[in-house]
C-alpha cells in the first residue's frame, strides 16, 4: 500500500515525510513526488525476535509518497500535481497550523480541490461515452452500461458529496478503477503544529466533520532528532513530547486504512504482513506468496500474544490455543501463520 502525503505548499508536509521515513526531501523532485519508507512499530515483532533469534528479520513497511504541493492561488497548475496523488492508496493530509491558520477552512479547501479533479476525469470520460454512443459505433452498448454507471457518481460529486461516503456497486468499481479518484481515498488528517500544543475545539470540530485527526509538531521533532539522547529527552520534556509522532501516526494510518498484522516466524526469519482487515487465510496466503493461495490445503494459526506469553508453539498447543483453519477462516491482527500447500 502506498501513502500520500499531501496539502497545500508551505503546510510542512516534506518535514512529516522526512520524520517518517527518515530521508531527506529531494528538491529535485518537487514536481514528480518523492518515495520514502517508514517501518511500523510493532512490540509482537521485537517479541518474535527476541524468542527466535532469527538470522533474518523483516519488519512490515509502509511506502509513503510525498506528493507535489498544491497551490493556493493556481489552480490550473494543480491537475498535474493532483496526478502524483492519484498513484496512492490512501491520503495523509497536512495541515500547517501555524499564525493565522484556519485548518477547518483548509481541510474544506482541499476536499473542494479534489472533487473539482475528480469531476474533471469523470466529466471528460462521460462526454467521450456520450460522443460515442451518438455515433451508432460497434461499442455503443458497452459504452451505455459504462455511461449508467458514471453518470450516478458525477451527480453525487455535483452535490458536493465525497465517493468514500458512498456504496458503490460492484460495477460502479469496476467503471472508475481506472480513474482512481482522489475523494474515494481514505483520509488521515494531520495538524503540523508550531509546537506540541493541542487546539482541542479545532480537533472537535473536524472530528465532528468525519475526519480523522492526529497532532504532530513535525518540525520540533525533526530538531529533536538531530540532538544527542539526554539533550533530546530534555527538550521534548520542555515541549511536553511524550512519544513521537512517529509511532502515533503509523497507529493511526492503520486505522484509517484498515490494516492489520500477521506473522510468520521461525529460526530462518521473522516476517511482518500487512493485510486488510476481514481478509480470509486464503488472502494472506497469497500475500505471502502467490503458490501458497494457488496450492492451498490448509493455515495453522494462534495469536502471537500467546505464544509469547507461553512462550513455544509446544505450549500454545498444550493450551488448546492453536487452530487449524480453511480458506475462508477470517484472520485477526496479530496472528501467527503456517500455511500448508501442495502445488
Amino acid at each position: 500500500m502506498k501513502i500520500g502525503l499531501v496539502g497545500y505548499q508551505g503546510t510542512g508536509k516534506s518535514s512529516l515525510f522526512e520524520l517518517l521515513t527518515g530521508v531527506k526531501p529531494d528538491p529535485s523532485k518537487v514536481h514528480t513526488g518523492q518515495v520514502g519508507v517508514a517501518t511500523v512499530p510493532d512490540r509482537r515483532f521485537d517479541g518474535l525476535v527476541k524468542l527466535f533469534n532469527p538470522k533474518k528479520v523483516t519488519p512490515a513497511k509502509m511506502e509513503l509518497l510525498d506528493t507535489p504541493g498544491l497551490s493556493r492561488e493556481q489552480n490550473e497548475s494543480n491537475n498535474q500535481r493532483m496526478s502524483v496523488v492519484r498513484e496512492a492508496n490512501a491520503l495523509v493530509h497536512v495541515i500547517g497550523v501555524f499564525a493565522g491558520a484556519d485548518p477547518v477552512a483548509d481541510a474544506a479547501r482541499f476536499e473542494e480541490d479534489m472533487m473539482l479533479a475528480d469531476m474533471q476525469v469523470l466529466n471528460n470520460r462521460i462526454d467521450r461515452l456520450k460522443a460515442s454512443i451518438g455515433k451508432h459505433k460497434p461499442d455503443k452498448e458497452q459504452s451505455e452500461k459504462e455511461l449508467a454507471q458514471l453518470e450516478p457518481i458525477a451527480g453525487l460529486l455535483n452535490e458536493g458529496k465525497l465517493l468514500r461516503e458512498a456504496e458503490f456497486s460492484a460495477d460502479q468499481e469496476a467503471a472508475t478503477r481506472s480513474f482512481s479518484l482522489l475523494t474515494r481515498k481514505q483520509v488521515l488528517l494531520v495538524l503540523n503544529t508550531a509546537d506540541a500544543k493541542t487546539d482541542e475545539a479545532v480537533v472537535k470540530q473536524l472530528t465532528g466533520r468525519g475526519y480523522s485527526v492526529v497532532m504532530a509538531p513535525a518540525g520540533i521533532e525533526l530538531e529533536l532528532a538531530a540532538l544527542d539522547e539526554a539533550e533530546r529527552a530534555m527538550f521534548a520534556a520542555d515541549y511536553g513530547i511524550t512519544e513521537s509522532s512517529h509511532d502515533r501516526l503509523l497507529r493511526a494510518l492503520f486505522d484509517v486504512t484498515e490494516q492489520i498484522t500477521f506473522y510468520t516466524s521461525d529460526e530462518k526469519e521473522v516476517r511482518a504482513w500487512l493485510l486488510k482487515r476481514g481478509s480470509t487465510a486464503l488472502v494472506a496466503a497469497g500475500t505471502i506468496h502467490s503458490d501458497l493461495a494457488r496450492g492451498f490445503i490448509r493455515a495453522e494459526i494462534m495469536a502471537v500474544d500467546d505464544l509469547l506469553r507461553l512462550g513455544s508453539e509446544r505450549e500454545v498447543k498444550a493450551a488448546g490455543l492453536h487452530h487449524v483453519v480453511g480458506k475462508d477462516h477470517v484472520v485477526q491482527n496479530g496472528d501467527e501463520i503456517v500455511v500448508r500447500f501442495n502445488v
